[in-house]
C-alpha cells in the first residue's frame, strides 16, 4: 500500500522506521505538527518524525490544522491507500478521514477500550495497572472509539516510569502497526468493534495533577512520581519554592513521620505520607539540575519537624 504516516514525537519514530523497512508498503509522505519553539533560546525545532522523514528523503507535510485546504488538496493528490498514525497530536476532521481508501489506522498505547485519550500510559501507571498494551484501530469521529485490528500486551513493572513503559510500547507497537498494515493489505484483518464495557478515559496530565499529596498513601505518592516521569514531573513545595521529585523508594518500616514531614539522616532523606514514609532518591530544586535527595537535604539543612507544603 501507499502510506502517509502521521506522527510527531520521538515515540512515533520506531513505527515510522518499521514501515520504512517494510518491503510490502511505501511510505510516500509524513504528516506532523508544525515546527515548535524549544530550549532556552526558544528556537523553532522540527519534530522527531519530521527529522527522520527528511533523513529518509520523504515529503513532509506540516499543516497548522489538518482541515487546512492546502493540506487536504495535497493529500488527495498523493492518494494514499492508508494513513497509519502514532501520536500525531491533532484531531482529524471527517474530510481528512475520508481521503485514504482504507482509512487512518492509529497505534494507541493501551488495551482499548481502556484509557482512551492523550495520556494512556501515564494513567495506567497512576492507576497501578499490572498489565497494559497497545492497540491498532480504525480512526472514526469519536475519541479512540473505532474498531480494533490488533492488540499486544505488556506487563507494567513495579519500578516503571511512564517513560520506561512508553519506550517499550513504542518498539513493540511498531511491529504491531506494521503487521496491521500487512493484514489490511492482504485482507486477513477485519476490525472488531470495541466492547461497550470497560471504557476509561486518559486525559492529558496537567502540571497541577502532578503535585504530590503527602496525605495520600505512600503507594499513591510512588505512582504519581513514576506516572508523571519524565513529564510533567511530580513536584511539591519546600520553603515557598517548587521542588521536583524525580524518584522515591517505599520504606515500609518507617511510619513515624506526619504527612509531608521531612527527616534527614547522613545518607538519606525521608518524607511522611498518609501511610508509611518514602525515601526521596532524586530531586530537582527550582533552577538547578537533578541531584540525590541526601545531597539536597544536606545543602538546605532540614530543620526538625520541617515539612513540605500541603
Amino acid at each position: 500500500m501507499r502510506l502517509v504516516f502521521a506522527g510527531t514525537p520521538e515515540v512515533a519514530v520506531p513505527a515510522l522506521d518499521a514501515l520504512l523497512a517494510s518491503d510490502r508498503h511505501e511510505v510516500v509522505a509524513v504528516v506532523t505538527r508544525p515546527d515548535a519553539p524549544a530550549g532556552r533560546g526558544r528556537r523553532l525545532v522540527v519534530s522527531p518524525v519530521a527529522q527522520r522523514a527528511e533523513e529518509a528523503g520523504i515529503e513532509v507535510l506540516k499543516p497548522a490544522k489538518p482541515r487546512d485546504e492546502d493540506f487536504l488538496a495535497r493529500l488527495r493528490e498523493i492518494a494514499p491507500d492508508c494513513c497509519p498514525v502514532v501520536a500525531y497530536g491533532a484531531l482529524l476532521p471527517k474530510v481528512a478521514l475520508d481521503i485514504p481508501a482504507r482509512g487512518w489506522v492509529n497505534l494507541h498505547f493501551s488495551l482499548l477500550p481502556a484509557w482512551r485519550g492523550a495520556a494512556p500510559v501515564q494513567h495506567a501507571v497512576l492507576a497501578g495497572d499490572e498489565m497494559t498494551g497497545a492497540s491498532t484501530f480504525l480512526i472514526e469521529q469519536g475519541l479512540d472509539s473505532g474498531p480494533v485490528y490488533g492488540v499486544l500486551t505488556e506487563q507494567v513493572r513495579p519500578t516503571d516510569t511512564s517513560g520506561d513503559l512508553l519506550t517499550r510500547l513504542a518498539f513493540a507497537g511498531a511491529g504491531l502497526l506494521a503487521a496491521t498494515m500487512d493484514g489490511i493489505e492482504d485482507g486477513t484483518l477485519r476490525p472488531v468493534p470495541q466492547p461497550a464495557d470497560g471504557v476509561s478515559l486518559a486525559p492529558k496530565i496537567e502540571v497541577e495533577d502532578a503535585r504530590i499529596d503527602w496525605a495520600a498513601p505512600a503507594l499513591r505518592v510512588d505512582r504519581v512520581v513514576r506516572g508523571c516521569a519524565p513529564a510533567p514531573g511530580a513536584w511539591t513545595v519546600f520553603r515557598g519554592e517548587r521542588l521536583k521529585v524525580k524518584s522515591v523508594r517505599l520504606v515500609t518500616d518507617r511510619a513515624d513521620l506526619a504527612p509531608g514531614e521531612i527527616a534527614a539522616t547522613k545518607n538519606a532523606v525521608f518524607a511522611g505520607t498518609g501511610s508509611h514514609a518514602v525515601e526521596l532518591l532524586w530531586v530537582q530544586p527550582q533552577g538547578k539540575k537533578p541531584m540525590a535527595g541526601a545531597d539536597w537535604a544536606r545543602g538546605v539543612r532540614i530543620a526538625a519537624g520541617e515539612r513540605f507544603e500541603a
